[in-house]
């Protein structure tokens, strides 16, 4: 049996899944992200990380039927990565993308390159990882390798800097899908520190089996930015496609047709980033809200647990909207202070949560909206897609779709990597999701 293998390198987990080539999961794997919490957020050794990602990934083998496996795909967080010099040595633990270093130097870099949002689609902040590695600096700086590129290369392929993971550093020029010269010299980094810019699926050599025993000989991809991976796994990549993906962070992820420089300037103006999609010719417009982290907030002030969720949820659907009490959250910071909640029922505090952030999402969908066109498709994922509330809320929205896909993220990254080995001819040609697979809601 081919035996398709994808990791998915997240900010809480590393993930993994076993897939043939129909599409169909077979086998999953988890370890946790080993960050190590700091003053100012948190970073990670990057040998404890390769460690993690292994663990994963020979947990779903082991768990998976018998066969060959012939191609892993590796997709991962954005923003973070490893900056390395010429003998490939990581010159520091690497930096959580929500780490809060780098924010004097991102607003230098506003003052310094008025042009940077049209050039990357990126706001100037501390986010993107050029404000990062000017705080590092640049002593001994040869290479930088985001996760999914350095995870790839440790596995044995060769160093490649892939379109959709590259377009959130602040170092790639959409456009000519080229180094961003004036952001390098900014910085004072060296005019090669991107590798060779390719396409997410593209061949980066075979697996030499040290690292993850058993897949000598597999073709490695990096599958590109988790985000917009998770959407191809879902069958998100036609233009006019969106992806809602309802996790700890919210996700909007939305495919078009490529932007230019003042549709991009909109986008960021209004909190959307826009970059290169995994898929040939079109790019993705992003947007994040830190939703599920505040309801699961609210949640533990109502004092209620997983076990009892169910439960609040059904008192919540039983409640109009109109009826339940205005809540302000937190959504787009981590750095946040507790909302008092109102004297209501909890049930009515529960849904003036749940549609405190549906406001939110709308907000930011219109947006889209605006910069792109209405968008033709919407499909909803994640953990906090399963509570009936919150799915109830996103229905107003008209048709949506929830395919039955355990991990989106190590599925795409497993159907790439089918791309990469030659089984699919491109990304447009990935296994459809069976009717099995998809639950209208």
């Amino acid at each position: 049996m081919t035996l398709l293998l994808g990791i998915d390198v997240g900010t809480s987990a590393c993930k993994a899944a076993v897939v043939d080539a129909d599409g169909v999961e077979l086998a999953h794997g988890q370890a946790p992200t080993p960050w190590e919490p700091v003053a100012t957020g948190a970073e990670l050794d990057p040998d404890a990380l390769l460690a993690a990602v292994v663990s994963a990934a020979s947990d779903a083998i082991a768990r998976a039927p018998a066969g060959r496996v012939a191609g892993i795909g590796v997709t991962s967080v954005a923003e973070t990565g490893m900056l390395m010099d010429a003998g490939g040595r990581v010159l520091h633990p690497a930096i959580a993308w929500h780490d809060a270093r780098g924010r004097a130097e991102a607003q230098a870099l506003a003052r310094d390159l008025p042009g940077f949002s049209e050039r990357t689609g990126l706001p100037a902040s501390a986010l993107c990882s050029l404000a990062k590695l000017k705080h590092l600096g640049a002593r001994g700086a040869a290479r930088w390798l985001n996760v999914a590129e350095w995870i790839v290369h440790r596995l044995g392929g060769r160093q490649v800097s892939e379109l959709s993971l590259s377009s959130r550093t602040g170092l790639l020029d959409l456009d000519p899908r080229a180094p961003y010269a004036d952001a390098l010299a900014w910085a004072g980094l060296p005019g090669g520190l991107l590798a060779e810019v390719v396409l997410a699926g593209t061949d980066a050599g075979p697996s030499d089996g040290a690292a993850l025993p058993g897949t000598a000989g597999a073709v490695l991809t990096v599958a590109g930015h988790d985000h917009v991976v998770a959407g191809l796994g879902v069958g998100v990549i036609a233009p006019g496609d969106m992806l809602d993906s309802c996790g700890t962070a919210e996700a909007i992820v939305r495919v078009a047709p490529p932007l230019g420089a003042a549709a991009r300037r909109r986008s960021v103006a209004g909190g959307v980033t826009v970059g290169w999609h995994v898929a040939e010719g079109r790019q993705a417009l992003l947007a994040g809200l830190w939703s599920g982290l505040a309801l699961r907030e609210v949640l533990d002030d109502l004092g209620t647990g997983e076990s009892g969720r169910e439960e609040l949820s059904a008192g919540a659907l039983a409640i109009a909207p109109g009826d339940a009490p205005a809540l302000e959250l937190e959504l787009h910071s981590l750095e946040r202070s507790r909302v008092r909640l109102p004297a209501a029922a909890p049930a009515a505090v529960w849904r003036g949560a749940i549609e405190a952030v549906a406001r939110e999402v709308d907000a930011l969908i219109a947006h889209v909206d605006a910069v792109a066109g209405p968008h033709t498709r919407l499909v909803v994922t994640g953990g906090w897609a399963r509570d009936a509330a919150v799915l109830e809320a996103k229905r107003h929205r008209g048709a949506i779709e929830t395919p039955r896909v355990t991990e989106a993220g190590c599925r795409g990254a497993a159907l790439l990597s089918g791309v990469a080995a030659g089984l699919y001819p491109s990304a447009d040609d990935l296994p459809a999701l069976s009717a099995i697979a998809k639950e209208p809601a």
